[in-house]
């Protein structure tokens, strides 16, 4: 029972980060399984590849929900989308398929140092001057498959590497947001691909787990994050997030800190 509730509640603030940040909701699901899944009996050498792979099939629901109230207030930027799409695809499969090569221990670190780079770029609220326009589409696929890798890697949705692009490129903030949202959804569909394929047959996986992802706490978190995701994108919306940024930055450094010094 302890642990469905542990589930529900890392879905809830998953969906809500997701629809305020556009960060997917990877961010604190990750971390929150890093720890979990262990107790659960998942095998250690594969404790990372299992958290970022039901991650990112929980982020695959939430940025759908997102997305769709992001679209219904005009925030998504349809034409940039399909233009990074392409990219994201492969780069997304090429990052799931890195991971089942890289050891627990090295992701574990790469996802502790991502999360601390994330966090101090929302703290001090980093973000590129807009000093150009979106590119064509080949570049942008190329963006977009770098973005799709990297994210993958640590499964989040890429927002914390979406938004501050998109921004560079002169695209509204709230456009910004809502554009990332669209854009979790091939990065989390074609990364949970990934590590589902790789993944199978994997020992020391739990026994509901198509390949690295664990039904049962995807089940759990997903129930609850795409309820919340549109609270989250009414408020992207609705009040200026800032304050809840930087407290989510704090948060997100000391959950990066436990990671990087547990063994």
């Amino acid at each position: 029972m302890e642990t469905v509730l542990v589930f529900l509640v890392t879905g809830a603030a998953a969906g809500v980060l997701a629809g305020l940040f556009g960060v997917g909701g990877g961010l604190i699901v990750v971390p929150a399984l890093a720890f979990i899944l262990p107790t659960l009996g998942t095998a250690p050498p594969v404790v990372m590849q299992s958290a970022i792979g039901t991650s990112l099939a929980v982020v695959g629901l939430t940025a759908i929900s997102s997305t769709r109230s992001h679209h219904a207030r005009g925030g998504v930027l349809w034409p940039v989308f399909r233009k990074l799409a392409p990219g994201i695809v492969i780069g997304s499969f090429i990052g799931a398929t890195a991971a089942h090569h890289v050891g627990s221990t090295a992701l574990r670190i790469c996802v502790g140092v991502g999360a601390l780079l994330i966090s101090i770029q929302m703290f001090v609220d980093a973000a590129p001057k807009a000093t150009r326009t979106p590119p064509g589409t080949l570049a942008l696929s190329g963006v977009g498959a770098l973005i799709g890798s990297l994210s993958a890697l640590i499964g989040i949705g890429g927002g914390s590497l979406t938004v501050p692009y998109l921004t560079a490129c002169n695209i509204d903030m709230r456009r910004a947001v809502g554009t990332s949202a669209a854009c979790g959804i091939p990065i989390a569909w074609a990364g949970a691909a990934g590590f589902a394929i790789n993944g199978h047959g994997v020992p020391g996986l739990a026994p509901w787990s198509l390949g690295y992802i664990d039904l049962a706490a995807f089940a759990g978190i997903a129930a609850m994050s795409v309820l919340t995701a549109p609270l989250g994108a009414r408020l992207a919306h609705g009040v200026s997030p800032k304050l809840l940024k930087r407290a989510f930055a704090i948060f997100l450094a000391l959950v990066s800190l436990r990671m990087l010094t547990s063994g």
